[in-house]
């Protein structure tokens, strides 16, 4: 078992661990459904340990190791939020684990290394929200990523919103309104009349905005406001895509998460937006998710293989001379 690697996925939906040789993972991963605390000091390090390591030493020992050559942890809010990630894990990794080779990731690049590998080109990644990352392999680009008050637009709260918009538009008698997505919205929430008291004491707005998605996909085809909402969502997307994307515009473009399992309400006028903005891109099947991502690094980094660039905030890389 020489030679394998430990590869986290840290996000809003919990954190999952597992350990794999030659790229390869070594079985099904551990999944934790509790998701890592985020205080003042952004990612909270403790938390995370506290999750993981538990987590960690089963691997290991399922595996019949003492130790591994290197680790990847991907995290959502990474390359804000995760300065004392950054200060404090690469001694506890070494301390509790053996790890010497330590690459802390910002979720964005897990997803990129997962989709399009060692690869040039941009991958937006979309769920909730929406982020799109590109690198021309010197340096890393991002766009949007915000949140959902900042941006984050055409991810799936960003949808929800819209189509919530429009049911309450037809329920005023305002022009721009859904009757289609009303009668989805009531049958989903209630009274459409009760739905701000519904809505807005929740702490995961996000998340009960992107639950509309699904009834706007469904309206699409007959409904031409629920249509204009992903038409407009693409546009979104492919804008984040271009921006990113390595200037001679002649890349590799992936489209990666939950949002993208919708279908053709989303990916038909997504290719024409791509045709568009982007004429010369090529767009790419995305080879595996975030935490394929983190095995990737985790892999380059134990063979000391040239990988993606190394940024503070993108790609941080701390490894037994500290580089």
């Amino acid at each position: 078992m020489a030679g394998a690697v430990l590869a986290v996925d840290s996000g809003g939906s919990g954190l999952r661990a597992v350990l794999a040789v030659g790229g390869r993972a070594l079985g099904a991963p551990l999944v934790s459904a509790e998701p890592v605390r985020t205080g003042a000091r952004g990612i909270d390090p403790g938390h995370l340990l506290a999750l993981l390591l538990p987590m960690a030493r089963r691997l290991m020992a399922d595996a019949g190791i003492g130790e591994v050559r290197a680790a990847a942890l991907g995290a959502a809010g990474m390359a804000t939020l995760g300065d004392a990630l950054r200060a404090e894990l690469p001694e506890a990794f070494a301390r509790e684990l053996g790890v010497r080779r330590l690459a802390l990731a910002a979720d964005a690049v897990t997803a990129y290394a997962g989709a399009l590998g060692r690869r040039a080109g941009a991958v937006v990644a979309g769920g909730t929200g929406m982020i799109a990352t590109g690198t021309d392999l010197t340096t890393w680009r991002r766009a949007d990523g915000w949140g959902h008050l900042l941006g984050d637009c055409g991810g799936g709260a960003w949808i929800g919103r819209a189509g919530l918009d429009a049911a309450m538009r037809a329920f005023d008698g305002r022009r721009g309104g859904s009757v289609a997505l009303l009668a989805r919205a009531e049958e989903m929430f209630g009274p459409a009349g009760e739905l701000p008291g519904l809505l807005y004491p929740r702490t995961d707005r996000p998340a009960v905005l992107a639950s509309f998605v699904p009834s706007v996909a469904a309206c699409a085809e007959r409904d031409p406001v629920a249509r204009g909402i992903l038409t407009a969502a693409a546009g979104h997307i492919v804008e984040a895509a271009a921006a990113v994307a390595p200037k001679s515009g002649d890349c590799e473009v992936a489209f990666t998460g939950g949002l993208f399992k919708m279908g053709d309400p989303l990916l038909v006028p997504l290719q024409e937006e791509l045709s568009r903005q982007l004429p010369s891109a090529r767009r790419t099947a995305a080879e595996g998710d975030p935490l394929h991502g983190a095995v990737r690094i985790a892999t380059d980094l134990a063979e000391e293989r040239p990988g993606l660039p190394v940024d503070d905030r993108m790609l941080h890389v701390r490894t037994e001379s500290g580089g």
